[in-house]
């Protein structure tokens, strides 16, 4: 049976990821699957104060996302029709385990599985990641409200974070094709033939994956 192009494009927060996918998504007639940032009614207050905040705007995230997946799942990808998204599910436990305290992560931990337990899971993922003063050039530049009072130490140990969850990842999906890109290197925003050149690579690992079937 031939398995319908799920992709996940990943990485640390103003890496890009929303605009690759859109991309991807307009480039293949992919269906789009966008997290909900804006939205978040304790993002806001989360970047002002962490410690108090984290559990409530974890768990907003956590739901949505299951609610989105679910969605996904049940209308396009059971369907034959290959879905895009800015985000994987487990970027939940990243952010998670960064913000949480150990009692209150243990409890999160538990709720996450029981919701993902036979969840849907993409099988390619792009990973973006970049240097700190890359990230924050780009949460500057594109000047989001909610984003202001994002602490550069949050921000740096957040992508540690995800290039140790990218390395486990790898090791425990031998057969799971991740595809990276430095964006301190890759400007596939502002030049063409950067995005020109992800989604060739791109192009070239799902044509393997369909030749596998």
């Amino acid at each position: 049976m031939k398995t319908i192009p799920f992709i996940a494009v990943e990485g640390p927060i103003g890496v890009g990821k929303t605009s690759l996918a859109k991309a991807i998504s307009e480039h293949f007639q992919y269906e789009l699957l966008k997290e909900i940032v804006d939205e978040n009614p304790f993002l806001g207050k989360f970047y002002e104060n962490i410690e108090e905040w984290s559990f409530q705007t974890e768990m907003f995230f956590l739901c949505n996302r299951y609610k989105q997946l679910g969605d996904i799942e049940t209308d396009y990808i059971k369907n034959g029709k290959p879905v895009v998204a800015d985000y994987h599910i487990f970027k939940n436990l990243i952010f998670a385990q960064r913000s949480l305290n150990d009692a209150e992560y243990e409890k999160y931990e538990k709720i996450y599985h029981i919701l993902t337990n036979n969840m849907a899971q993409p099988n390619l993922i792009i990973y973006l990641h970049a240097s700190l003063d890359t990230l924050l050039t780009r949460i500057k530049k594109r000047g989001r409200e909610i984003e202001k009072n994002i602490s550069p130490l949050y921000l740096e140990q957040l992508a540690i974070d995800y290039d140790n969850k990218m390395k486990k990842l790898e090791e425990q999906n031998p057969n799971l094709p991740i595809l990276r890109f430095n964006g301190d290197e890759l400007d596939f925003v502002n030049n063409e033939n950067d995005m020109k050149h992800i989604i060739q690579l791109l192009t070239d690992s799902l044509v393997k994956r369909s030749l596998q079937q």
